[in-house]
Formats: structure tokens, C-alpha cells, sequence
């Protein structure tokens, strides 16, 4: 199943893309004791999704527009320099013993098809294509040989980050990772059962994530180059913390970034990003200024 949220008129809906990919089958109208999707999987009752699959489309997908997919998760996680050849793009390029994580705020995020919002405070917007987990059934101290289970599904991340913010203090990247839509998550999370096909055989070191932008490819690489498998960071992190149901992981990006580029190649208003995976979707993103027109609308500094 592909599970979104979406409004429409202005009204807030949530559901399932239909068999034939082009509409979305509401199940707010048909389970209308489950406010959103962020309701359903806290209550852990996406498995009663897949009986609406078949049914007719309520709503063509361009008609709608793309929310995050969970609107509110208590904890998005993010694996940093995680893929093979990224601690290379580092002047310090020690190899930790464990992976680097930094906590995001959910509004930190944007949908599918909405704009990536360059601050005035920075031209250096950079994009960061990921796969991203989504926790379906929570734990404690969760084995490696058992994370797949408590995993409900997949979906995509761009994870947007302001380049010099990241740099403002020694051992935090907290401010250069936060600003409201700078980065983007979607269109929908794939569940696993889809991901990894009828008989489970798909493995998730198969899976192709490229991330383009103005049709550029940028990111090219599969989670095998991963030093820390996507199984591992389930485990690792729900030892310091429990992990909840919707909790996201983002897993980490491959070299490429705009960052690495000599000169560095920032994001401007009129680009497009795309994050894909074969079998996950496209998630893609204009960028635009916060104030398009040059004003920053920032008060005078009182200094």
C-alpha cells in the first residue's frame, strides 16, 4: 500500500493510492473514527487500509495536495555521513564507532509538489536526498535481526539544510537543519510489505535512491555503501530511546551534495529537486524565496 495525506479545497484528507497509481481512495470517509494517518498509526491499524485498495478513486493525485505524510511524528531522526565516500567530503574524516545522529522538527518539512522556502539569512540551501523509515510498532533495545518488524514502511526525504547555520557553533548542526520547509518528505510511505514484495525477498541494499536537480543528477548510490544498515539504526537508536509508531528515520544521503562542489552549487528560486526510488516514488520540489520580493521583512536589529 501507498499511504498519504492530502488536502483538498482546503480540507484535510487522508488515504491510499489506488491499484492503478493515478487517484487516492479516501479513508477518512470510510474510517471515520481515525482522525488522520498519524491517528491510524499510532493505533497501529494500517493493516485495515489494504481492504480499501481496490475500491474506486475518490480524487485524481493532481487534484489533490501533498502533505507530509505524517503531519506530527514525535521524533525525526537523521543518520548523518552514513553512505560510502561521505566522510571523505569532511576535513576531520574520522571514522566513529557509531553513527552520527541529529534530531529535525517535523515543520522543519514540507510535502510532495510543495516549495522548499529559502530564508532570507541564507542563499546556502542545499538538498539532501534519503531514504527515510517510518517506525510502525515501537520498542525499546529492538535486535537488528528484528527491526524490519517493528518498520511499517518507507518513503522519501529531502533533507534541506541551511549550509552555513550548520556551522554557527562547534558539535551542533541543530540550526542549519530546522528551518520551516527547508527540506521535504514523501509523497506517500510505501509499506513494507510492498517494498519488499510478496515473498519478502527484496532487500533493502537493492534499492536505487538518485536525487536530481533541474534534471541534473546529483546523488546516485544504494543503501549497500551504508556503513550503518537501515536494520542497525532501528536498533541503535532504540537503545537510548523508545522508539515510537511514526517515528521517522532519516537514513542518510549519499555524496553529491551542493556543499561538495567546487565552487558550491547552492539551491536557487526556480530550481527542482527530485528524490527517487524505484518503487518508492518521486518526491520533487520547487524552490522559492520566503519574501520573493527581496525584502527580508526583518525588523531593524535593536543593537
Amino acid at each position: 500500500m501507498r499511504l498519504l495525506s492530502f488536502s483538498l479545497d482546503d480540507r484535510p484528507g487522508w488515504g491510499v493510492v489506488d491499484r492503478a497509481g493515478t487517484g487516492v481512495v479516501d479513508l477518512g470517509r470510510r474510517l471515520p473514527d481515525v482522525a488522520d494517518l498519524d491517528a491510524l498509526v499510532v493505533a497501529g491499524r494500517t493493516g485495515e487500509c489494504a481492504a480499501f485498495a481496490d475500491e474506486p478513486a475518490d480524487h485524481p493525485l493532481d487534484a489533490v495536495t501533498f502533505e507530509r505524510p505524517l503531519a506530527w511524528p514525535r521524533k525525526v531522526f537523521c543518520i548523518g555521513v552514513n553512505y560510502g565516500g561521505r566522510a571523505a567530503e569532511y576535513a576531520d574524516p574520522s571514522d566513529a564507532a557509531y553513527p552520527s545522529v541529529f534530531l529535525r522538527f517535523p515543520d522543519s518539512f514540507t510535502g510532495h509538489d510543495r516549495p522548499l522556502i529559502r530564508p532570507p539569512e541564507s542563499p546556502q540551501l542545499d538538498y539532501e536526498g534519503e531514504i527515510v523509515a517510518v517506525v510502525g510498532r515501537g520498542g525499546r533495545r529492538i535486535p537488528v535481526e528484528s527491526a524490519r518488524d517493528h518498520l511499517l514502511g518507507l518513503t522519501l526525504g529531502n533533507e534541506g539544510t541551511i549550509r552555513d547555520w550548520v556551522r554557527h557553533a562547534k558539535f551542533n548542526v541543530t540550526q542549519g537543519k530546522n528551518w520551516a520547509s527547508s527540506g521535504a518528505i514523501g509523497p506517500w510511505i510505501t509499506t513494507m510489505d510492498e517494498v519488499l514484495g510478496p515473498d519478502g525477498v527484496v532487500d533493502l541494499e537493492d534499492l536505487h535512491l538518485t536525487t536530481t536537480v533541474n534534471g541534473e543528477v546529483r546523488q546516485d548510490d544504494t543503501p549497500a555503501t551504508m556503513k550503518y544498515p537501515i536494520e542497525y539504526q532501528v536498533h541503535y537508536l532504540s537503545t537510548f530511546t523508545e522508539l515510537s509508531p511514526g517515528d521517522l528515520i532519516f537514513t542518510g544521503t549519499p555524496t553529491g551534495a551542493g556543499a561538495r562542489f567546487d565552487p558550491p552549487r547552492w539551491l536557487a528560486p526556480g530550481d527542482v529537486v527530485e528524490v527517487s526510488v524505484p518503487g518508492l516514488g518521486t518526491l520533487r520540489n520547487t524552490v522559492v524565496d520566503e519574501f520573493p520580493d527581496g525584502s527580508d521583512h526583518r525588523p531593524p536589529d535593536p543593537r
